[in-house]
């Protein structure tokens, strides 16, 4: 006969805040099917390196799953499915939903932006017989953990023409790769002595791109020459072009598997792009939404959300009050009766570093999607900080429909802090608080999250938009 519990264990059980494993409340066929739905975001990781990429690969999906280009002044019935892109590096997509638009809409919103080496305007030159790209760092990262990694170039150059020519090279396994050098150990003593975010300084992330010289008896940079003639070939481009374009250089890693019990995903760009994956998904899933529901897949997050394609800026404002018009509703009442779910990832605690963080109140891979009531630094600077209310209804939406959660929180008071686009939703007076996946070594050129906790990020936004 099993031993009774005692009243010390059924008190506990009833009044403490219980934090396990995900594991331990899922069945076998729970854990394969989040297993299974990492396998569709591990294929998007790999085919979306760069903001305008993902977009493109979400378009996509949502034109295979019937949804159709937004089209101002056109009437939409609920159910209709509709997208917007705006410049071609974010995506909104859109379900009308059975309610009256003046009921508010359901918002999710991530980033496809993540942190990355841009190329300067006038990047290409030669030193020393070998033909090296100028870059700007993109983002906030640990500049040495760039070098000596295999990298492949993204992106856009825009001729004087206006012919756009679109560059990905370096991901497939015949493909060309380039690197960022870094001093060998026996030559590397003044170098060690440097503090760690000075070990590799911004000016010295430049991408090695060839050391062979255009074959000639004449005087000049002929590495360079080479380069060129090579790049004119290929793209029918010139040197100036490299002035309006967009090029990413971005780490040439496939996204894998990470462990023995293959319970973990490791690839470039987890940040934020295991967020918008669940979020998208989530909206392409949604079937006759009682309220209209929209995932906002944003650029520039990384930099502050600033410029026409951030969030900082009004354009998503501004198709919700599209929406509203169409049904007659003002958009700022639409607005105020609206609700989102600002979906990004959390710190992970790292047993190696485990001094950073409040145990109480960190993330941990395995235990599901976090919930992050405030992010900011130095007192909460920079946050919207959802209110109680907002989190107690976001709370009962989870528990009712079993998705496993947890709170999180980035780092000790005075060491941690963050920024998110929540504070920019805030602002449009929008009741939103941030949720997502926490990541190990997040903005590394390698990050590592947990399948589970992805998959319960896409049930979080799923019955978001689902609950009444």
């Amino acid at each position: 006969m099993a031993d009774k519990k005692t009243e010390v264990e059924l008190l506990s059980e009833k009044l403490f805040n219980k934090k396990e494993n995900a594991v331990q409340r899922m069945t076998a066929e729970q854990i394969k099917t989040a297993d299974d739905f990492c396998e569709g975001y591990k294929d998007f990781l790999n085919a979306s390196r760069t903001e305008r990429e993902a977009t493109e690969y979400f378009v996509a999906l949502a034109q295979q799953k019937g949804f159709e280009e937004f089209a101002e002044g056109k009437k939409y019935k609920a159910g209709s499915k509709i997208y917007k892109i705006n410049r071609g590096k974010s995506v909104m997509l859109a379900v009308i939903g059975k309610q009256d638009i003046k009921k508010g809409v359901r918002i999710a919103a991530a980033h496809i932006d993540s942190p990355r080496l841009d190329l300067k305007p006038c990047p290409l030159y030669e030193d020393s017989d070998e033909a090296l790209f100028k870059t700007h760092y993109y983002g906030g990262i640990k500049k040495y953990q760039w070098t000596a990694i295999p990298l492949a170039l993204h992106g856009v150059i825009i001729k004087k023409n206006g012919e756009t020519v679109k560059v990905s090279i370096g991901d497939d396994a015949s493909d060309t790769r380039f690197v960022v050098t870094d001093l060998l150990p026996h030559l590397a003593a003044e170098q060690m002595e440097r503090k760690l975010n000075n070990g590799i300084k911004g000016e010295e992330l430049n991408i090695l791109v060839g050391s062979r010289p255009f074959k000639s008896d004449s005087e000049g940079e002929l590495v360079k020459l080479n380069i060129m003639k090579l790049l004119n070939e290929k793209y029918g481009i010139v040197e100036s072009d490299f002035l309006s374009a967009e090029l990413e250089a971005v780490p040439a890693f496939s996204a894998s598997d990470i462990g023995f019990d293959r319970s973990m995903i490791g690839s470039y760009g987890h940040d934020d792009r295991v967020c918008a994956y669940p979020a998208a998904m989530a909206a392409l899933d949604a079937k006759a939404p009682e309220y209209t529901l929209l995932a906002v897949l944003t650029d520039k997050e990384e930099t502050g959300s600033d410029g026409n394609t951030g969030l900082n800026s009004s354009y998503m404002k501004y198709f919700i009050n599209d929406l509203a018009k169409l049904q007659g509703a003002d958009g700022y009442e639409v607005l105020r009766n609206s609700a989102c779910l600002s979906a990004d990832v959390n710190a992970a605690f790292d047993p190696t570093f485990p001094d950073v963080a409040d145990k109480n109140n960190f993330a941990f891979i395995n235990r599901g999607v976090v919930v992050t009531k405030y992010t900011g630094r130095a007192g909460k600077s920079g946050t919207s900080d959802a209110s109680a209310e907002f989190v107690g209804k976001v709370r009962r939406i989870f528990d009712n429909a079993g998705v496993i959660w947890q709170t999180g929180e980035l780092g000790k008071v005075d060491i941690g802090g963050g920024g998110t686009v929540a504070k920019y939703i805030a602002n449009l007076d929008v009741d939103v608080v941030d949720v997502g996946v926490p990541v190990l070594s997040m903005h590394a050129p390698f990050e590592v999250v947990s399948k589970i906790d992805v998959y319960m990020t896409y049930r979080a936004c799923a019955e978001f938009f689902a609950a009444d």
